[in-house]
């Protein structure tokens, strides 16, 4: 990384001064200068020649100290409670042990600060390259990392301009749920979704959407029913649609915890589930999704692939791989009997 330089006979010219001459940040200043991809050509020929009036020169020192291979890489959850970021770390420390890579994991426990003081802490270990797990898939601001380290984003992306980041495909697996529903003659759909300000709930909104539009149908009463990600609300919503005038023979439900609300509802109103309204949820909890009557079909967003995906990514990254951009990543629909007969659907 270039970060320091000497001038003969006068204070030492930073990074930082290059930066500030040229316009740009210190990120994009270390990106332009170490010759990375991502920097526009007009962007590296104003740092280039900030860094020449200065007479910048970097400190090959410490860029041969930082180009020095540990075999370690830093991972940083933002809640290692999370059941969804478990899978994420277990397939990723599955493609980190296959290289034989030691792994440093840290847990900011969704704290902005606290991430931050965790990533100080791998890095003073001279980490190979940081994994950053989210908690949820919605956009979150870039780290403060050098820009000569490898960071690869997980489940939450990144914002930053040339980052690199691997989520779930909400909006495949809402239109992969809706297919699976309209496959087997369903047309009468609904969607009731957990909060609006999740991105999952908004990215399976417009999925679900899309697929209704295609087969020129569209949702029962007209929107996605956002609300509470828990049983209570499934119940609540799953009532309002069954006593509603619109006819009803599927819903969608925006988690598991949602459709196990929904099932009890239909059950308690003397409806068949299948025969007379489909259910499908989302993440295929198996907790959950096994012990529900009857077993429910779900859309498993595949988080181990993810994990190891993401992982491999970065290890390609050390090597030397340039990539950058956001990267969803595909999921699945698991059938079970909420959807299908018992002898079609499948463990």
């Amino acid at each position: 990384m270039a970060t320091t330089g000497d001038r003969t006979g006068s204070a030492t010219v930073t990074l930082a001064d290059v930066a500030r001459v040229a316009g740009v940040s210190v990120a994009t200043a270390s990106k332009a200068l170490n010759g990375r991809a991502q920097v526009a050509a007009s962007t590296r020929l104003k740092v280039e020649e900030a860094a020449a009036a200065l007479s910048f020169t970097p400190n090959f020192f410490a860029r041969a100290l930082n180009s020095a291979r540990t075999g370690t890489i830093g991972m940083v959850t933002s809640d290692l409670d999370n059941r969804f970021v478990l899978p994420i770390l277990l397939g990723a420390e599955d493609a980190f042990g296959s290289g034989s890579l030691s792994v440093l994991l840290a847990d900011a426990r969704d704290d902005a600060l606290r991430e931050q003081l965790q990533i100080d802490s791998l890095l003073t270990r001279r980490v190979d390259g940081l994994l950053i797990v989210g908690r949820t898939t919605n956009p979150r601001p870039p780290a403060a990392v050098p820009a000569d380290v490898p960071v690869v984003y997980v489940y939450a992306p990144s914002t930053g301009d040339g980052d690199v980041s691997f989520t779930p495909d909400n909006v495949q697996a809402g239109t992969a749920a809706a297919e699976h529903l309209l496959g087997l003659g369903r047309r009468h759909i609904a969607l009731v979704n957990g909060e609006a300000s999740y991105a999952a709930a908004r990215d399976r909104a417009a999925g679900v959407a899309g697929a209704l539009r295609a087969a020129g149908l569209g949702l029962v009463g007209g929107d996605s029913l956002y609300g509470q990600w828990g049983e209570a609300w499934g119940r609540d919503c799953a009532r309002l649609l069954v006593r509603g005038s619109d006819p009803l023979d599927a819903v969608v439900a925006g988690s598991d915890h949602i459709a196990r609300g929904v099932l009890d509802t239909l059950r308690d109103e003397g409806l068949r589930v299948p025969d007379d309204v489909a259910v499908v949820g989302f993440d295929n909890w198996d907790l959950l999704v096994r012990e529900s009557r009857p077993p429910l079909t779900s859309v498993d967003m595949e988080l181990e692939v993810l994990g190891r995906t993401a992982a491999q990514h970065l290890v390609d990254i050390i090597e030397g791989t340039v990539s950058a951009g956001v990267f969803p990543q595909p999921v699945r629909v698991q059938a079970r009997a909420s959807t299908v007969p018992r002898t079609d659907a499948g463990a």
